[in-house]
């Protein structure tokens, strides 16, 4: 039995509709131009706040909380269900939770939002938890909530693998010591993924589902 922590956008569902353009209102709601939606792919993924320095080329923390809570009045009404699921996901999850892993979703999108995302596309009886970041902030850095995870749920880390699209999910497994698998269908590239140290890079989910075959 292998334990195994899902990353979510970009994994499990396909949401650059949504995040792109709640991006885009939020920074038009600051009076600034919004870059266009296909230059806003690179921020599928890591945390908003990170994102949003960098678009905004700030650190000032009241321009970073306004462009946030531009985004969440966007985001929570249309921009969360603006997001397509992985044709494959479902069969490749029961596949997985045939064969008796015990799985969960951690991402560093708000708990509360990706609660209701796994909901809306009727994955909840696949996971046994969804962990998030607050909405404060807390936990969106990937290393951190993979260790909290780890500890709340008291896995060992040389049975449990991060499964996501970007390096921020290799590297926040490796922190804790757990095997990682980077996919090629989400935002991030072969390199991206190797050069973060994936143990594994997958471009379909059939090498993962075998991986865990007889694991």
């Amino acid at each position: 039995m292998a334990f195994l922590l899902f990353d979510l956008d970009g994994t499990l569902t396909d949401p650059e509709l949504g995040i792109a353009t709640c991006i885009q209102h939020a920074v038009r709601a600051l009076g600034r131009v919004a870059p266009p939606r296909e230059s806003l792919r690179r921020f599928i993924g890591p945390p908003l706040r990170q994102s949003f320095g960098e678009l905004l080329g700030t650190d000032d923390a009241g321009t970073l909380d306004a462009a946030l809570g531009h985004y969440r009045d966007r985001f929570s009404v249309t921009g969360l269900f603006e997001n397509t699921l992985y044709p494959f996901v479902p069969g490749a999850l029961a596949a997985l939770q045939a064969a008796r892993h015990r799985m969960w979703v951690v991402t560093s999108k708000p708990t509360v939002y990706a609660t209701r995302i796994v909901e809306h596309f009727l994955l909840t009886p696949y996971f046994e938890v969804v962990y998030g970041s607050e909405l404060t902030g807390e936990r969106s850095d990937k290393a951190e909530l993979v260790a909290h995870v780890l500890s709340v749920e008291e896995l060992d880390a040389a049975q449990t693998w991060m499964i996501g699209d970007r390096a921020h999910d290799v590297r926040g497994g490796r922190s804790s010591g757990t095997h990682t698998v980077g996919v090629l269908w989400g935002y991030g590239s072969r390199q991206e993924l190797a050069e973060a140290g994936a143990d594994i890079i997958v471009e379909t989910m059939d090498p993962l589902i075998a991986q865990f075959a007889s694991a």
